[in-house]
């Protein structure tokens, strides 16, 4: 990437991060701490990496499309803050999230256009993902598979069975994004429930391991555009902030799934301008 590309994609993240805070206060219910430290991730993966298409609920024979897998669902208001600015419905639409009836619900749902599974339940992401790598792989189908996770998820067996799984299955068109901010709703993850040394365990189960700056856009895009040429699946340690870009919402797990007040929304707007 160019200096130009990067500096489009950190605006198109600032614009992201402005959706998010204000989707999050108008329905007075979501996870902005979490949203926050996945934004530059998401915004480079559907602006750079991904090979998508907007119109694919048209077109359902877009086969060759890759797939996204969001296993931690609670950051649904960073998917949609990303499908609305790709063009998969209009940003209008932001505002009815977690409204009754709404399409934009707390955890993504295939009502929604650019929704391959539904998911939220944390520690199933891998799963889904490992299974439509499969299928892909039996269609000779090139499309990648990509999916992003939680670090308190991986506190869970399945994940460790996914891990496992993936490898011996010969799944390199399967890139799983580790959204390392190191905090859960009950704290620090290593309080909770210790995952290091992580990439050390990631490597023993015989995954291409990266350990990025998960708000640099070059290194973001570089780890997941080689992750297409690995002969492994790829795991991408993203180290990440929660509520990365608001300093009051900052490295707080208190900001776990806590909307904002009105007041506090705009102290946000006012940071990320």
């Amino acid at each position: 990437m160019n200096n130009e590309e990067i500096k489009q994609i950190e605006e198109l993240c600032k614009h992201n991060r402005c959706s998010i805070i204000k989707m999050i206060t108008c329905a007075k219910s979501g996870h902005p701490g979490g949203g926050l430290s996945a934004v530059d991730i998401l915004t480079v993966l559907y602006n750079k990496i991904l090979k998508n298409f907007p119109e694919w609920d048209k077109s359902p024979n877009h086969e060759t499309r890759d797939r996204f897998v969001l296993s931690k669902g609670h950051a649904s208001a960073t998917l949609y803050a990303v499908l609305a600015q790709k063009g998969y419905f209009a940003e209008s639409e932001l505002m009815s999230f977690r409204q009754l009836g709404s399409r934009l619900q707390g955890h993504p749902n295939t009502h929604l256009p650019g929704i391959e599974v539904p998911t939220g339940s944390l520690g199933q992401g891998l799963s889904m993902a490992c299974g439509i790598a499969m299928a892909l792989k039996l269609d000779k189908n090139s499309a990648h598979v990509f999916t992003l996770m939680g670090d308190g998820e991986l506190q869970e067996g399945s994940c460790w069975e996914a891990f496992m799984h993936a490898p011996h299955r010969g799944l390199n068109n399967l890139t799983a994004i580790i959204d390392r901010n190191h905090l859960q709703i009950d704290g620090s993850t290593e309080s909770i429930k210790d995952i290091n040394p992580l990439d050390a365990k990631l490597k023993a189960f015989n995954w291409n391991v990266v350990e990025i700056d998960g708000h640099n856009i070059e290194e973001i895009y570089n780890a997941l555009e080689n992750s297409r040429k690995s002969d492994k699946p790829t795991a991408i340690i993203a180290n990440t902030v929660k509520g990365k870009g608001v300093s009051f919402m900052e490295n707080q797990c208190g900001w776990h799934g806590k909307a904002p007040c009105d007041e506090d929304c705009q102290r946000a707007l006012e940071e990320l301008k």
